[in-house]
């Protein structure tokens, strides 16, 4: 572990990419995850039925997976031209802030206006990353990829923290800001996400360098991208281990998807107080922090497979807690075994991806790990509203993440490890 900690003395372009994580980890934690959730099922659908609300979340989510799922392969073919990758993450980024700042002006009962405008601002999010992902190639060498990676994660993990905790404190005591009440101070809270991911970006503009541009037009580049997303399901197939994780792996990383963004609308819905759903998620994220960099020195030492199945089954008794939650402590268990693997599965599920590609087609098998990560967003949201809706029962829902989990954990018993890689 103090050899991992030695290698974590980036230079100001690793630590100004970095930043970027930092920025938009504002939106993850307090948008997506805590605040967008509470505040639209008590503001803005509070006319509607808990059901009727966790449906309309879901469809929401849903949709903004599935137009990041289907752009995704062309976004990418566009970001592996080199040259404009910050310019589209900048267009990304902007769309990102200025339809978070937006949420700050929907008047209540607004339902549907604000579902658009999370929408829109989850597409900024999410593509974004894709360019941001893809400027990892640019600013280090590949024998410390995993390790840089693993920094972004942890570092954000500590950004978005950070500021909820600023956010938080602000619904809690809002007459110290100046706020009227809470529903006020959530409001700003948007407004502070907006500016914050903005400001913490401007580093990664300034002080990272890209790869020059290759020739041709934007059109050949979306052709080449399609070519590139039907090459690479055909090599696929070659590949037996790789092909069944990735099955895998659309299975379990849309359990912990959903996990992540219904959460705090889960807790809501069975009767929890939001200061206590929303203190457990403070909670999370800075568990998430060094467990984040622990599972990554923990992969090197036992292997990526193993570290993603202790993960799983981590997420496994959580899930089970969760279909049994009747008081705010036990939501806080749920919550902190969900800290300390969250960040794990993520890392973990790409580390071990690297160690099955083949070296020469690295590039195009990522566009499509990346891809196929934004469609398993798609289902398993839907899912767990419409099941609250149909059943009338929140608890219900959480089988929808116990099945997911189940079936990607069995698959991945089928894939033959593979040699994990040398820790200094």
């Amino acid at each position: 572990m103090k050899s991992l900690l030695k290698q974590l003395k980036f230079d100001r372009t690793i630590w100004s990419w970095a930043l970027y994580d930092w920025a938009n980890s504002a939106f993850a934690t307090t948008v997506m995850a805590v605040f967008f959730p509470v505040f639209f099922k008590n503001y803005w659908a509070g006319d509607l039925s808990v059901n009727e609300s966790s449906f309309h979340l879901g469809w929401g989510n849903s949709l903004a997976a599935l137009f990041i799922a289907f752009t995704a392969p062309l976004l990418g073919a566009l970001a592996d031209r080199g040259g404009k990758r910050k310019s589209f993450l900048k267009v990304f980024m902007l769309l990102g802030v200025i339809t978070t700042i937006g949420l700050f002006f929907v008047p209540q009962n607004s339902w549907f206006l604000a579902v658009t405008l999370f929408v829109l601002s989850t597409i900024g999010f999410a593509g974004a990353n894709i360019f941001y992902d893809s400027l990892l190639v640019s600013i280090t060498t590949k024998d410390k990829f995993d390790l840089v990676s693993g920094f972004g994660f942890a570092l954000g993990y500590l950004g978005g923290a950070i500021l909820l905790v600023v956010n938080v404190f602000m619904t809690l005591k809002p007459e110290l800001f100046g706020f009227a009440d809470k529903a006020e101070a959530v409001r700003w809270s948007f407004l502070t996400v907006g500016v914050w991911w903005l400001v913490f970006s401007i580093p990664l503009f300034l002080y990272v360098n890209e790869d020059e541009a290759k020739g041709g037009s934007s059109k050949k580049w979306i052709r080449e991208g399609v070519q590139t997303f039907i090459k690479t399901i055909k090599h696929i197939r070659q590949y037996r281990e790789l092909f069944i994780f990735l099955i895998a792996y659309l299975f379990y990383i849309d359990g912990v998807n959903t996990i992540i963004k219904m959460a705090v609308d889960f807790g809501l819905a069975i009767g929890l107080k939001t200061d206590d759903l929303i203190a457990a998620i403070v909670m999370t994220n800075f568990v998430g922090f060094p467990a984040a960099l622990f599972f990554g020195w923990l992969g090197g030492r036992i292997g990526a497979k193993p570290g993603i199945f202790i993960c799983l089954a981590a997420y496994f008794v959580s899930s089970l807690i969760g279909a049994f939650i009747s008081e705010a402590w036990h939501f806080f268990v749920m919550a902190f075994i969900i800290g300390l693997v969250q960040g794990g599965v993520q890392s973990l599920s790409r580390s071990y991806f690297s160690q099955m590609v083949p070296r020469e087609n690295a590039s195009e098998f990522f566009g499509f790990f990346n891809t196929l990560g934004k469609f398993s967003a798609i289902l398993g949201p839907f899912l767990v509203g419409f099941v609250s809706q149909t059943t009338g029962s929140a608890r219900a829902s959480i089988v929808v993440v116990i099945v997911f989990i189940s079936i990607g954990a069995l698959i991945l018993t089928q894939v033959k490890s593979v040699q994990p890689k040398a820790v200094e």
